[in-house]
């Protein structure tokens, strides 16, 4: 039977905490179906049923970085990897292989469940003409101006190009690298530079929104936004 919120095809060979994911996503409505490898992934991928795939990296036989290389090749369903890798370029791979997201191990299940909800709402149909005036971040791309919940930031060139690259696909996580990447061209940027603007937007939001954290980091990574 589908659930409401969704059907989860979880893949990780420790059984304990795949059980202990099933639980927490169950408990909030979603559906959940674990596998201990990818053996069976592409079929159970091609019925249709799943919103969502939480895949282990390090699983036995065919690891979870080939198996995102080879489901990106005939679908474009949502993937969360879970790692115990720690470095930057583990994750970055697979990040580039086409993962919407990643989190490291150990985690929080509900950490998890949060995260599934996330991914799911940015690949979720896009809403009414209507509704999408509401929305609460305007990123005007032909006069340069931001409004968040109605009130104008005022951000420099360097800063409205920093941030409307990552409020043009909420959720992604950029590493400094890519970041980097928007001011080609551009002399004397590095990777301080960019922390150096996220902190200056940082600073512009919280004078209309204090507690909101609207770029977040992603220690060993970069920045994404979520709105």
């Amino acid at each position: 039977m589908s659930s409401a919120k969704g059907e989860i095809l979880i893949i990780e060979d420790e059984v304990a905490i795949a059980d202990i994911v099933v639980d927490y996503l169950k408990r909030d409505g979603f559906g959940a179906e674990h596998r201990v490898d990818g053996s069976e992934v592409q079929t159970l991928v091609a019925t249709g049923r799943f919103a969502l795939i939480l895949l282990d990296v390090m699983l036995p036989g065919l690891d979870g970085f080939e198996l995102c290389r080879a489901l990106r090749k005939t679908s474009a369903i949502p993937i969360i990897m879970m790692t115990a890798r720690v470095e930057e370029i583990d994750r970055l791979i697979g990040l580039e292989l086409g993962a919407d997201d990643y989190i490291c191990k150990p985690f929080s299940p509900r950490e998890v469940v949060a995260r599934v909800k996330a991914v799911l709402r940015r690949h979720a149909p896009n809403e009414p003409q209507q509704q999408e005036s509401t929305h609460p971040l305007e990123i005007d791309q032909d006069s340069f101006i931001v409004r968040l919940y109605g009130k104008k930031i005022d951000l420099t060139p360097s800063e409205y190009k920093l941030f409307s690259a990552l409020g043009a696909k909420p959720g992604r996580v950029w590493s400094r690298a890519q970041l980097l990447d928007v001011f080609s061209g551009e002399k004397d940027v590095f990777d301080r530079t960019i922390d150096s603007h996220v902190k200056n937007i940082r600073k512009k939001i919280s004078q209309f929104f204090p507690e909101l954290d609207l770029i977040q980091s992603v220690y060993g990574i970069g920045y994404r936004l979520e709105i």
